[in-house]
This record gives structure tokens, sequence and C-alpha cells, in this order.
């Protein structure tokens, strides 16, 4: 197969996402997380443009990566300056990476209304600048900045661009959709006329989702003769985000023409995107391709059975090739050998037709009258299931709760208290915290108070949370249904909880989430 080059700009071009922002200690577990995947490159910052990236490529330098190299990111040399004279070149060098990428303008828009010099001197930035990173002992990525627009408009200045940076050492010529508006032709031919000009190069392809087709564009690069593909993983990045690479490297390996990362790493690609959204604190979309708690969901009945009788016949590949999992949402449209699947991974002995079977449907039945839904609470279905076969014990048991709340003062966060106590094997633990509302500071002294007896709920919190009121006529006094999604930075499971009262409703969902986690930990 044909050894493609994963390219990831989490740490730089996903940081200018909005909404995302990354610590030294959080670009360094992403560094780990993606080097365990098998990541060729990884663009971790522009030492040149602040602080805290000076601060993390310093740390960088303690690090043992086993699969990927540190690139350090920064711009050619400044019109009317040279390259020693430059103060980012210079934090480039400094920055210790064997890897440098630099950006050079490809559009002449961009050189005569931004820059605001001339065709001549925009070359020379960008030659003047390849040769001195590779008369440093660097290797040369070049970022080609607007590639694809400028290649429409003027295709001799953009590939007279390029020429500029391979005569400067140039081993790489990434073609950048920095607008994000190429469709996938015309990528493919820019692709392959760039190929054929520089047959000694390798050329690489970055792509931003203005036009939802970052990923397509990047796969079709890939057939016209691309061999590196820069993105982000969860494709994280400024408006509409990069390329994805958590769909990306599934894609071309699924082709079966291409390999990006080590073949006993795929079954990380999952893991690895968890990972990166927890340290990221953002939340993975239920139906993203491959990694997403919704990929390989199957609600209808009938498609629930066909996947059942051969998953290949409702599914394009097995979801643990790349470590994700098939679920079966309990709704009123599932069948019952759904229902069956779903209890056969607590007890494998039972029956579709046993007693077991059917005390369990009719159980399914009674919660769905009271409001319950499983659809989206498949870790509290699971917990149902335990509980009609007899097999949960519960792990702690909560005695009572109290709850204050009130308006927040100024500039104070906290409106409520809670008061919490539980007993575990014959201990009590009283245990109180401040939240922003009654359900916050609830979860906040449930979890602390046990903490004590476990500790690996430090590892777990919520990252979701949401009430339907069940029926509106009844104002204040409706049925509520809460459902919370929790994790523990690898796993993601939702639960649920009903009642008249929303803090016992979420209380409900929040002591099963507890008791769910609790159950896997000690598996």
């Amino acid at each position: 197969m044909k050894q493609i080059e994963i390219f990831d700009s989490t740490l730089r071009d996903g940081a200018q996402g909005e909404g995302i922002s990354f610590s030294v200690q959080d670009k360094l577990a992403i560094v780990k997380s993606l080097d365990r995947l098998g990541v060729k490159y990884i663009e971790a910052g522009n030492p040149g443009s602040n602080p805290k990236d000076l601060e993390f490529f310093e740390e960088a330098k303690k690090l043992k990566l086993k699969h990927s190299r540190l690139v350090a990111f920064g711009s050619t040399r400044r019109k009317g300056i040279s390259p020693d004279e430059d103060k980012n070149l210079t934090a480039l060098l400094g920055a210790g990476t064997d890897t440098v990428a630099v950006f050079g303008k490809c559009w002449k828009l961009h050189v005569t209304e931004i820059i605001n010099t001339t065709s001549e001197e925009n070359f020379a930035m960008i030659y003047d600048t390849c040769r001195f990173l590779r008369d440093s002992g660097k290797r040369v990525i070049f970022d080609a900045e607007h590639f694809f627009d400028g290649y429409k408009d003027d295709p001799e200045f953009a590939l007279e661009a390029l020429q500029n940076a391979v005569n400067g050492g140039a081993e790489c010529l990434a073609l950048c959709d920095t607008n994000g508006a190429g469709y996938p032709d015309e990528i493919y031919s820019a692709i392959q006329a760039v190929c054929k000009r520089f047959p000694d190069v390798k050329i690489g392809i970055h792509t931003h989702n203005d036009r939802g087709m970052a990923v397509a564009n990047s796969i079709m690069a890939v057939k016209a003769g691309a061999v590196q593909v820069q993105g982000t993983y969860l494709g994280y990045g400024e408006r509409c985000g990069n390329a994805n690479l958590s769909t990306i490297i599934p894609d071309l390996t699924l082709t079966g023409e291409y390999s990006c990362i080590p073949q006993e790493q795929l079954v990380n690609v999952t893991l690895t995107a968890r990972e990166i959204g927890e340290i990221s604190n953002t939340s993975i979309k239920r139906g993203e391709p491959f990694i997403g708690i919704s990929a390989f969901a199957h609600k209808a009945g009938m498609h629930a059975d066909g996947v059942l009788k051969l998953p290949r016949s409702f599914e394009h590949v097995p979801p643990e090739t790349f470590g994700n999992t098939r679920r079966f949402p309990m709704s009123e449209i599932s069948g019952r050998g759904a229902v069956l699947e779903r209890i056969r991974k607590i007890d494998s002995t039972i029956e579709k037709n046993s007693e077991e079977t059917a005390q369990i449907l009719e159980a399914l039945k009674k919660m769905e009258q009271q409001g319950y839904q499983y659809e989206g609470a498949d870790s509290s279905l699971e917990m149902l299931i335990r509980r009609s076969l007899g097999k949960y014990k519960p792990f702690f048991e909560l005695k009572n709760y109290k709850i204050i709340s009130g308006r927040p003062c100024e500039n104070d966060n906290c409106s409520a208290t809670a008061t919490v106590k539980v007993r575990v094997n014959d201990k009590d633990q009283l245990m109180a915290a401040e939240g922003n509302g009654p359900i916050s500071a609830m979860d906040k002294a449930l979890r602390r108070a046990l903490e004590v007896f476990y500790p690996s709920l430090r590892k777990m919190h919520l990252i979701d949370y949401k009430v339907r009121v069940m029926d509106p006529k009844s104002a204040t006094a409706a049925t509520v249904r809460v459902l919370i999604t929790s994790s523990d930075g690898k796993s993601v499971w939702s639960t649920v909880g009903v009642s008249s009262d929303v803090v016992e409703a979420s209380r409900i969902a929040l002591a099963e989430s507890i008791e769910y986690h609790l159950i896997q930990d000690n598996a």
C-alpha cells in the first residue's frame, strides 16, 4: 500500500478554532496521544507568536516520542529584511525541532493587497526563508497559503511561488485551500498539475471545511498524487474548521490502497478522539463518522435485525476496526432481537423466548410508561437489565441530601449549596459543595463524598445535561426527564432519570451514571 504521511495541526491550526484553548500541559498530553496513534508529524505551534508556544517547545524537548516528529510553524521572512534579521525565524530555529513548516503567499491578491509588496519580493521571501532554514539544518515543509485560489487566478504565479520554495530547499509542498472554497474536481486537477511539475518533491494537501468538503478534497488530493495530508483531529479550526483526520485516516485505510498509521493502531482512532475531546473540553458530535457514539447505532427494528444476522448488511465496516462499538438504541420501534443483544452482553446464556427476556421487556414497557426513554441512555438500560437479572449490587446508598438555592452574590457563580450523606460498606460520609445551580452543587457534593471510597470518580465528569418536560399542560407540576452524558476521558455514557421534581430526576440520572462507571471500573 502507498504510505500517506499524516500531518496533525490540532495544536496550531486547531487552536485557532473558537472555544479552543490549550495549556502547555494540554498540548503535551495531546502530543502523547497522537504519538501513540502513529501520526508522523505534529505541528505544535508558532514559537514566534506567543510565550506559551515557546514554553511548550522547551517542555517538549523532554518527550521521548516513538512515532511522531514535532514541527514548529512560522512564516516567511518579512519584506525588506534578511532571514537572519527576522525574529520569527530566529524563534523558529530556537524551537529545536528537526522539521519546520513555513507559509508563504501563492495568491497575487494577497501579495499586492495584504502584504503590499511586489511579486519579485514575495518570491524572494519564499526562496530566502526556505534556503535559510535548510542551510540551518532543518527539513522544510512549505505551506503554500491560498494556493488553490491563487492557481485559479494566475496559475503561473502560484507555480512560480512553489518553484522558489523548491529552489530554496523545501522537501514538501503542502497546497492549502485556505478559504475552504475548493471543489473536489478542482483540487484533483490542480494536484495533478503540481505533481507533474514537481515529480521529485513530496506534495501535501491542507484543506478547510467552509463548504463542507475538507475531507472529500483531502481524499481527492491523495488520489491525484498527494502523499501528505494535513488536518486536525476532530476537525478543529478557524471558521468551519479543518479537514478532520479522525475521518480521513479511516477513509484512506478502507480504500485498501493507502496506509496512514501503523495497522495495529487503527483500533485507537476512537480512543484518541475521545482523549483529545476531553482535553479540549468539547463534545464529539454523536453522528461523527467512525468515532461518534451514534456512528454504529441501529434504532429501526428491521436494521437491528439485519445487522444482528449479517453485520455488513447495514454497516460499511465493523465498528471495532477503529475502536468503536455497535449500539441498539431502545425505543418503541426496537425489536426483541435488539433487546436480546443487550441482554446477552450481560448474560450470554439468555435465550430469546426465555422468562428472563419476557421480564425485561415487561420492565422496559413499565419504565417507558413512567416517562423513561432509553434510546439515548444505553447505560440506564444496562442497569435495568442488571437489576432484572439479579446482577446488580449497589456501590453506595444515598441516605439523604439537602439543597439550598438562592440568588448568587455579585461576581459569584455559586448560587446553590448541597449537602449529601452517603453510606458505603456501613461507613457514612457527609459532604457539602457549592455549585452554579442546585444540580451542579449536588453533582459536586455527591461525587466528592464517593471519591473517598472510589478514587476513580475523580476522572469522571458530566459533559452534557438535558431536561425535557413530559406534560407541558401540567405546567410547573409536570413530569420531567433528565438525560445526562458523562465521561472519564476514555468512555462516554448516558443515563436518564424521571420525576415531577427536576432535582430528583437529576439525582436519579446522576447516581445511575456513577453506578455505571463503578461497574465498568470494577469489571
